[in-house]
């Protein structure tokens, strides 16, 4: 399993239950993404309303392809779609740096 490194910003509600985070990162064009979900969905510690943001925590992805492009190094296109997340934009494919993945 793949996960991509991000930080939990916020709780946002309490409803629908358990509650939901909003979870931001960086691509690898300095394009910043926001996923809101419920808190369980990404990988890390439980999160709650009084929790110190932010926090590191993982999105299980898909990877699609990896390789460079113009300007960047070690680039990897990825999906969010196993957990069924879209950023706001409505985006689930997205470009990110090799070094934002982990496995654990």
């Amino acid at each position: 399993m793949v996960f991509l490194r991000c930080e939990a910003v916020r709780w946002v509600d309490d409803e629908p239950q358990p509650g939901l985070v909003e979870v931001r990162f960086t691509d690898a064009h300095d394009q910043q993404w926001a996923l809101i979900d419920k808190w369980p969905v990404f990988s890390g510690d439980d999160l709650a309303p009084d929790s110190p943001y932010p926090v590191e925590v993982g999105v299980l992805c898909n990877i699609l392809t990896t390789g460079n492009t113009a300007g960047t190094s070690d680039t990897v296109r990825i999906s969010v779609t196993p957990w069924g997340l879209e950023s706001l934009e409505g985006r689930i494919e997205l470009e990110v740096r090799a070094d934002q993945l982990t496995t654990s």
